[in-house]
């Protein structure tokens, strides 16, 4: 039978057109290819860098006996506090000479060693005079603690809403205002990659005996945004009342959501009331809903917390302070200033003060409470180096 050559033919050269279209084509692919993967490595290579690049702060790892010895074994007079996280300890180290504070996990607190690992590099690369600082850790015999400076004053929660100390003048809650936005500034701005705490609140800042502000309880801590992007996705966490509600419908954790938080402690700087109260018209649970129409109208009377009224005040500085938590709260996060704006606008809110009382502008104002009338000054003398300090 003769071959049929033709039809042979006829496939012949059709294969190699195929050939000649495939194999660039496959080429350019591969290159193309290879291309995203080393941009991909780069990328990687130029943040692991940046990381790296960040100082880590050393501290030192405890062994169990000895914070059992420091805290004499946990004694209920040494327990300062207790959170969802764990209980913090008072302890006292003979050979540092020195007071800590001592954070037990609970057994559930991490679901991993590489979890508490994280939270641990996380914190050894901050330090601010704004911020508790880590000293040092503990992960021995089964437990899990996290040993920081110790702070004497107590938190923030306890003077404005506790029985048992003294009211904060209108001076010093500026101070504390200033100083724990600069300790969250720092967290947004100044480490790399930035933390966004994630819960922010009253208990969580804490006083110590200069009244100076540091922030504290890094339990949520949460490494921030990277490169161009501006939010992290992941499951809401925080407080009632001072999560971000933004963050709380959408899953998008960006820095404004601790902007959000701090603009309720503000409204609680001046108004010494809780975040959520049941006691309030149902329209006003929230601060934010309760504050709003006196602020927006420049009119604290209804608001302000009782006790700064009895004595030299700045209701402008306070009015002012009252705007800037609105404006922190607003719903769209994107409006919102950032933590290093709101240092700037409170400081310069000061300095006005500041210079109004170095001029001699002493404005003298009547307010009536419940029948009885109350003469206050605008500006009391104030000593603003710490907190107008970098």
């Amino acid at each position: 039978m003769t071959p049929n050559y033709l039809s042979q033919g006829d496939k012949g050269p059709s294969g190699f057109h195929v050939l000649r279209i495939c194999i660039p084509l496959g080429a350019t692919a591969g290159l193309f290819l290879g291309f995203l993967l080393f941009f991909w490595i780069q990328r990687r290579k130029k943040r692991r860098r940046r990381r790296n690049d960040w100082p880590m702060i050393e501290i030192r790892q405890y062994q169990f006996d000895e914070l059992e010895k420091a805290t004499e074994y946990f004694s209920e007079e040494r327990l300062i506090g207790s959170g969802a996280f764990g209980n913090v300890y008072k302890g006292y180290f003979d050979e540092e000479k020195r007071t800590l504070a001592i954070k037990i996990a609970h057994a559930d607190s991490y679901e991993s060693f590489e979890e508490f690992h994280n939270e641990i590099d996380l914190l050894s690369r901050v330090e601010h005079k704004n911020l508790v600082n880590l000293v040092g850790y503990c992960a021995d015999a089964g437990q899990r603690a996290l040993v920081y400076e110790y702070v004497s004053h107590g938190s923030l929660l306890e003077y404005i809403l506790g029985k048992e100390r003294k009211p904060l003048t209108w001076q010093q809650r500026v101070n504390i205002a200033i100083g724990s936005a600069k300790g969250i500034a720092h967290l947004h701005e100044e480490v790399k990659p930035s933390i966004i705490h994630r819960d922010i609140k009253p208990s969580n800042i804490l006083i110590n005996e200069g009244f100076e502000a540091k922030v504290s309880d890094f339990g949520l801590a949460k490494k921030g945004p990277e490169d161009d992007a501006s939010h992290v996705s992941t499951q809401p966490k925080g407080t009632p009342g001072y999560l971000d509600p933004a963050y709380f419908s959408t899953l998008r954790l960006s820095p404004s959501s601790d902007v959000y938080s701090f603009g309720v402690i503000l409204l609680q700087l001046v108004s010494a009331c809780p975040a959520l109260d049941h006691m309030r018209n149902r329209s006003q649970y929230h601060i934010i809903d309760w504050a709003k129409p006196s602020v927006e109208k420049g009119f604290l009377e209804d608001i302000v917390d009782p006790s700064l009224l009895l004595e030299a005040c700045d209701m402008k500085v306070m009015l002012k302070i009252a705007q800037l938590g609105l404006r922190c709260t607003t719903w769209e996060p994107n409006e919102r200033p950032t933590m290093r704006q709101v240092v700037r606008e409170l400081e310069e809110s000061l300095r006005h003060a500041m210079r109004k009382l170095d001029d001699g502008e002493h404005e003298l104002e009547s307010i009536s409470i419940e029948g009885v009338t109350l003469q206050r000054f605008y500006v009391g003398s104030f000593d603003i180096s710490t907190s107008l300090g970098a």
